[in-house]
This record gives C-alpha cells, sequence and structure tokens, in this order.
C-alpha cells in the first residue's frame, strides 16, 4: 500500500480542517484528489508528507508511519506544493545540483530528470527567466530528484496556458507508469485524462471514493431537449425511466432519468410518435464536473 489513511482529523483551534477521513492508494495508481477551496484537500497533503502533524488518526507512506517515521516518509516522497519554492536567482542546474546534495543523490540523476521533464533546451537559464510552466516543470524535476516511489502534487498545473497544460499533464502521466501519484487539481478535465480514480472531499469530510467509471454509473442522466412545439406535462411523463421533468423555457425540457442506459434513442422514439421534431438535444450530467457540484454543492 502506497498511502494509507485512517481516521484522520484536523483542529486548527475550533475549525475542524479534516473530518474522521479514511482512504488508501495502491502502488502504481494515480489518484485525483478533489474539492472545492477550503475543502481540507493542501491541509491532508501536508500531513502526508510530515509538514504538520494531525490531531486525531494514523496515516502512512510505504509503510511509514508520518509521525513516528518522518525521514523514511521523506525520502519516500516526492513533493511539489502549490506554491512552488523556488530560488528564482539560480540557475536550473544549479538549483538541482543544490537539492540533489540534500538527498546525497548521482549527478547522473541531474540529467535524468532534466530529460525526463523536458526542461533541456531551458536548463541553462536562471529560474527567473524561465516561464510558469518551465518553472513547474523545475518543480517537478525537484521532487523526482531521489527517485521516490510516491509522487505528491498540490494543484500542480496552476496558471498554465492550454499548451503548457496538455505537456504537465503528459509528463505527470508518463511519470505515473512507473510511480503512485496522488495529485489535488481543479481542472476536471486534468483528472478525467490522467486519474485511474477520485476521492473527493467536500468540507473536511470524505464525500466519494471510486473509480471514474463506478462514479458516472452512480449518476442520475440528465438530457436537455427542445422540440419545436409545446408539449404537455403529462405526455413527458410517460418517457421510460423518467423521474423528473422541468420545462425550462418555452419548448425546452430538462429530463432527469434514474438510468444509465442511453435514453436519447427513447427521446427520439417519443418524438417520432408524437409528431415532433427534435430541435436540440444534449447531455447535461455526463462528466466529472457535473458530479463534482453534485457531491459539494
Amino acid at each position: 500500500m502506497s498511502i494509507s489513511v485512517s481516521n484522520i482529523s484536523k483542529l486548527y483551534g475550533e475549525q475542524k480542517a479534516l473530518n474522521n477521513i479514511s482512504f488508501s492508494v495502491n502502488k502504481g495508481e494515480i489518484v485525483g484528489f478533489l474539492g472545492p477551496n477550503g475543502a481540507g484537500k493542501s491541509t491532508m497533503m501536508k500531513i502526508l508528507t510530515t509538514y504538520i502533524q494531525a490531531t486525531e488518526g494514523e496515516a502512512s507512506v510505504n509503510e511509514f508511519d508520518v509521525n513516528e517515521q518522518e525521514k523514511e516518509v521523506q525520502k519516500s516522497v516526492g513533493y511539489l506544493p502549490e506554491h512552488n519554492p523556488l530560488y528564482l536567482d539560480m540557475y536550473v542546474k544549479e538549483y538541482l545540483h543544490f537539492n540533489a546534495s540534500v538527498y546525497n543523490t548521482p549527478k547522473e540523476r541531474i540529467e535524468e530528470v532534466i530529460n525526463l521533464t523536458g526542461l533541456t533546451p531551458e536548463s541553462h537559464k536562471k529560474i527567473n527567466q524561465l516561464s510558469k510552466g518551465y518553472r513547474q516543470r523545475v518543480g517537478l524535476a525537484n521532487a523526482l530528484l531521489h527517485n521516490p516511489d510516491v509522487l505528491i502534487l498540490d494543484e500542480p498545473t496552476t496558471g498554465l496556458d492550454p499548451n503548457q497544460l496538455v505537456e504537465i499533464r503528459e509528463l505527470i502521466k508518463n511519470v505515473g507508469k512507473e510511480k503512485t501519484v496522488f495529485l489535488s487539481t481543479h481542472i476536471m478535465q486534468e483528472v478525467e485524462a490522467i486519474c485511474d480514480r477520485v476521492i473527493i472531499i467536500n468540507k473536511g469530510e470524505l464525500v466519494a471514493d471510486a473509480s471514474l467509471v463506478d462514479l458516472k454509473k452512480d449518476q442520475q442522466q440528465i438530457i436537455e431537449v427542445e422540440f419545436d412545439y409545446r408539449v404537455e406535462d403529462v405526455l413527458m411523463k410517460r418517457l421510460p425511466n423518467i423521474i423528473d421533468a422541468k420545462n425550462t423555457y418555452d419548448m425546452v425540457w430538462e429530463l432527469t432519468f434514474d438510468t444509465q442506459e442511453d435514453m436519447r434513442a427513447a427521446i427520439f422514439d417519443f418524438a417520432a410518435k408524437n409528431e415532433l421534431k427534435i430541435l436540440k438535444l444534449d447531455t447535461k450530467n455526463n462528466s466529472l464536473e457535473s458530479l463534482f457540484r453534485e457531491l459539494t454543492k
């Protein structure tokens, strides 16, 4: 087990940032750790990386207790915090050499992580000369220097442009082929693109822990449809598996079905039977973003 969390709670004075959280992450998984601002994500990551201690509960990384075996945990983890702490007046290689000395990392490893993170063309520059995307690469390279088994990344793509997003996303995905990756982000497309599983917390409490496939299976299906003619409520409620039908605007309906079977065909059949034309048909909640909103609203 790469990460194990059991009944973790964290109090800041009287404010409870985490409330009895439990989960585990297996070796080789890429897990998205999601929640609104203030949900407790960064607090949990700081506990797992030994920056702070929990008020209650137990946690371990690579079987090492985060309270009793701090040094072993730190050797096992590569951590990129939300605000990437870089020495901007240092050159890229100088910065990595400086940090490698902390871990007694061989010099050859510095070149390895520079190549792995795509820093080669910028490695001769000072960090303050780099774009935000390349600064994030430096942070990732630093997290990978000591070849840790577990990567913990807190908002690794914050502030990146679309091209930089794709590059860092691919980098994380490639690194995740050999390591366990536990990352927080607000970008749902990023999670859907690279994560095997998601853990969602809200107001310090666990609200979901499942694979993306299983999470979507539990969603109600919502379809928005616009007809060319006004339809009576009583007719809409004759659709199979329908649990709610809202006339949101003129001839536009929001239909909620209690099934994962694709109900668009049934709507087409309904339109043909009632001599209606469909002007627009769109699924509204077939995404992690809509599920996230449902669980954290």
